[in-house]
């Protein structure tokens, strides 16, 4: 009969040590016994016998209920998972000699994806000859981080990538 709850863990009847370090429902270490002395003890008090290490000699079994134990064991996965930040990474491009107007809109796109906890790729494109004027790209990518520098961070500093030049910025940490 395949048990419901032996995916991951090894209880009950499947442990096949000779000897196992037995702990109670408290987390109180009882002794050392073989694995059907430990089994019947566990099953004498309605719970389940689980090894939870097997990497010790003699391997470390716990009496527990397993459905609760494993219950606890999937919250705190799912509570793991929520707590993982998911940021993607957002791009902006613009040419270093961008107009006053389409800077702000630029601005603005980037304050939004900050604004909803994503990462900012900022790259200054170059055309051609325009590769000579890395400084004036500097100070453009070096005028946005400080104009997001209330709701960002400067993850990347200004880098040459290529015929560009890329900058990343990052929401603040709350």
């Amino acid at each position: 009969m395949k048990n419901k709850y032996s995916e991951q863990s090894i209880i009950n009847e499947k442990i096949m040590y000779p000897k196992v370090r037995l702990i109670d429902v408290s987390g109180k270490q009882i002794g050392i016994y073989s694995s059907n002395e430990a089994l019947n003890i566990a099953l004498e008090k309605g719970l389940d016998l689980v090894v939870i290490s097997d990497k010790s000699d003699p391997p470390v079994c716990k009496i527990i209920d397993y459905g609760k134990y494993k219950f606890t064991q999937e919250k705190k996965a799912k509570e793991a998972k929520k707590k993982q930040s998911h940021a993607t990474l957002k791009e902006v491009k613009m040419r270093y000699k961008i107009e006053d107007h389409d800077y702000r809109v630029r601005l603005n796109q980037a304050l939004r994806f900050l604004q909803t906890g994503d990462k900012v790729k900022i790259t200054v494109v170059f055309r051609g000859r325009e590769i000579q004027h890395i400084n004036l790209a500097i100070e453009l990518l070096k005028k946005i981080g400080e104009d997001l520098s209330h709701i960002s961070q400067v993850q990347q500093t200004p880098t040459k990538d290529g015929k560009n030049m890329v900058m990343i910025l990052s929401p603040q940490k709350k």
